[in-house]
């Protein structure tokens, strides 16, 4: 194999292999945190619940984690500023 072929091979076999730097915000922190009691801001949590993780919500009031969010209003703003 040339020097040019074991690079190309190199870099595909690089790039194939998932690089958290680049992951969405979202993604990154759902894999990170998984609990409310992990998060430190609203905006954490709601990117946590939009991310997927519903138990954040658990009692369906539309305020994921209310250790550290404390109103509707406070997480629609969020919601509207991240496009959730």
């Amino acid at each position: 194999m040339t020097d040019l072929a074991s690079a190309a091979g190199k870099q595909a076999s690089a790039s194939s292999a998932p690089d958290l730097r680049s992951a969405p915000l979202v993604g990154r922190l759902f894999a990170q945190r998984r609990t409310c009691k992990s998060v430190s801001s609203c905006e954490e949590a709601v990117r946590l619940w939009c991310g997927g993780y519903t138990r954040a919500d658990g009692d369906n009031d539309g305020i994921p984690c209310e250790n550290v969010c404390s109103s509707k209003r406070e997480v629609d703003e969020i919601r509207a500023r991240i496009g959730c």
